[in-house]
């Protein structure tokens, strides 16, 4: 068969990603992607719900958004939103009209969450600007920023809102590749980063906690890593070697930096850096700085390049998208310094992990204890079988919000409605015309044989001879 050649269109071969150093998985940082899939569906809902006008949605009408929230089979939302009773309240309103809405406690959280985003609207700021003095043209397109929205903590609109506000340090420009936000003020008190202040907080903390008998410099180059990293000598060998490179600040001059060469690697890393100690979680999706490479002149291989430098970050293949974490910023799986937002979103986890029957309202007295705890936990073992797939289930959708494990749910929620009696049926008889559903009675032993209880009459005559059957 025959090739047609294009001139026009060049086929880059696929090589696997290779790195010096060779990834080390760590359950601490693998637990958080963990723990976070129930809550992703929760605020997708949430999202859809909230959209509407009294935050208030039918449950017909939710069908319209299967395909967003990840559902591609035919399941009943009923049996899924009762998995969060104390997020998603059901009322009925008329015959067959069911609708839902937030309980009271949601709806707290979700007001509190609005007051906190607007209080934080100049930090908000201040994390754009930096964003922008990182760039090689000072400039970004706006559907790039919103890969960034929710781990920056930006409102849903801050394309109409923030970006609008403040024309005195950036402002919205078109271009041929759509509008994009550019840098109107350069600041430099912003123009540090991160990186350098924990440094210098180190040193001072360092100074006054030095308390040497006989002061003089160390003999070897002590490198100082997280607890429970462990690396061969060549690894060690290769971080000590990139830490001796000077320092290059992500908000300095890079267009001279070559590509592939140390410094450029060592501005990179830089720039990840401060990218990773602006978001809510001091972490992201790698494939969100993906999307960054021509305004930071990232490597092709920049998953790669995360997992050569595992003092700094930590790249987790949990899910389809892997995650970075910025390293110094955990302690274990959790956050050493947690931002408002975060503290308002643990409080909704903790909403969306109480459980659809409470053990304490079936407390009573005697055997109706056992009997309705059995009856309890053989309906939660049940509905635990038709829902276990749902820690698993991540929904995909644009993106910039949620991380995208594709997986369905396996239940088809028909039991979530009803009781779990079983049906009344009528008795079945056996060839004797005994019960086949009743015990029979036990049989007693008669000159060693075995007889039943009752005997058969036999018929006799009126002077007691028997005569024959009919």
């Amino acid at each position: 068969m025959k090739e047609f050649y294009n001139p026009m269109r060049t086929r880059v071969p696929f090589r696997p990603v290779t790195a010096a150093i060779k990834r080390r998985k760590e359950l601490p940082f693998d637990n958080v992607i963990q723990r976070e899939k129930k809550l992703k569906l929760v605020l997708k809902i949430r999202k859809i719900l909230v959209s509407q006008p009294d935050r208030t949605m039918a449950l017909k009408d939710l069908g319209r958004y299967r395909r967003e929230l990840g559902l591609t089979r035919k399941r009943r939302f009923i049996a899924l939103l009762k998995r969060f009773p104390a997020v998603f309240e059901i009322v009925e309103e008329g015959v067959y009209s069911l609708k839902f809405k937030l309980t009271p406690e949601a709806e707290r959280n979700y007001l509190e969450e609005l007051k906190v985003r607007n209080q934080m609207e100049d930090l908000l700021v201040v994390k754009l600007r930096k964003l922008l003095m990182m760039s090689l043209e000072k400039r970004i397109l706006l559907e790039k920023i919103a890969h960034l929205r929710t781990d920056f903590g930006l409102p849903l609109e801050f394309r109409d809102t923030i970006c609008q506000r403040y024309p005195q340090y950036f402002k919205v420009v078109p271009t041929n590749r759509g509008p994009a936000l550019e840098l109107t003020h350069w600041d430099p008190e912003l123009a540090v980063s991160y990186a350098e202040v924990r440094e210098e907080e180190n040193r001072i903390k360092e100074q006054e906690e030095k308390n040497l008998i006989i002061d003089r410099p160390p003999r070897f180059n002590r490198v100082k890593l997280p607890k429970g990293l462990n690396l061969s000598r060549s690894e060690m060998r290769r971080i000590c070697q990139f830490r001796d490179i000077p320092y290059i600040s992500p908000y300095s001059d890079f267009s001279e930096l070559k590509s592939g060469t140390s410094e450029k690697e060592k501005h990179s890393c830089g720039v990840v850096h401060e990218m990773l100690s602006l978001t809510v979680e001091k972490r992201t999706l790698v494939d969100h700085l993906t999307h960054f490479r021509e305004e930071f002149r990232f490597s092709q291989q920049l998953r790669g390049m995360l997992i050569r430098h595992p003092d700094m970050f930590y790249v987790s293949l949990k899910g389809e998208r892997d995650s970075v974490f910025l390293r110094e910023a955990y302690h274990n799986s959790q956050l050493v310094d947690k931002d408002r937002l975060l503290l308002i979103k643990e409080k909704l986890r903790a909403l969306a992990a109480v459980p659809r029957f409470s053990r304490r309202n079936a407390a009573k007295a005697g055997d109706a204890v056992n009997g309705l705890q059995e009856k309890s936990s053989r309906v939660e073992s049940d509905e635990s079988d038709e829902w276990s797939d749902l820690e698993n289930f991540t929904p995909t959708g644009s993106g910039d919000e949620f991380s995208d494990d594709d997986d369905d749910f396996e239940d088809d929620g028909e039991e979530d409605d009803w009781s779990d009696e079983e049906e009344e049926m009528p008795p079945d008889f056996d060839d004797e015309g005994v019960p086949v559903n009743e015990e029979r009675k036990p049989l007693k032993a008669v000159n060693g044989s075995t007889v039943s209880q009752e005997k058969e009459r036999e018929p006799v005559f009126p002077d007691g001879r028997p005569r024959e059957r009919w």
